[in-house]
């Protein structure tokens, strides 16, 4: 069994903490999600969306999280195998994956809006 196989279930977890912190300190990215995301769920709770509604939010924010974390770890291994030569495969690779990240943000831009303007509108009326 390798080192990796046999390190337990309590590191695994220090291991994504770990994760967590470094994919936060080092992309801005993801931190400009973040406070996008907290500002999200400070509006779904003022205006009192349902249970239903913060679900479909938190998922969203999860899905553009999870996309923009692998975009950065795709990133990362890559420069590191190539030691941040130039490559045309590379260069393809990473395109992706920040279009991935793209999609993502804006399929939740969409539900965003359509979970905001929906209620928005309700108050309006």
């Amino acid at each position: 069994m390798s080192k990796f196989k046999s390190q337990g279930f309590g590191n695994t977890f220090k291991n994504a903490r770990k994760g967590m912190r470094l994919a936060i300190k080092a992309e801005r990215n993801i931190r400009v999600h973040f406070i996008v995301a907290s500002l999200v769920l400070i509006f779904a709770f003022v205006l009192s969306l349902s249970i239903t509604k913060v679900c479909v939010l938190l998922l969203t924010i999860g899905f553009v999280v999870v996309a923009e974390m692998l975009n950065s770890a795709i990133e990362f291994s890559l420069d590191a195998v190539f030691r941040n030569r130039y490559n045309k495969l590379v260069g393809m690779a990473k395109d992706i994956s920040a279009g991935a990240v793209m999609f993502a943000t804006v399929i939740a831009v969409a539900i965003g809006i359509m979970i905001f303007g929906s209620e928005i509108l309700k108050l309006i009326s």
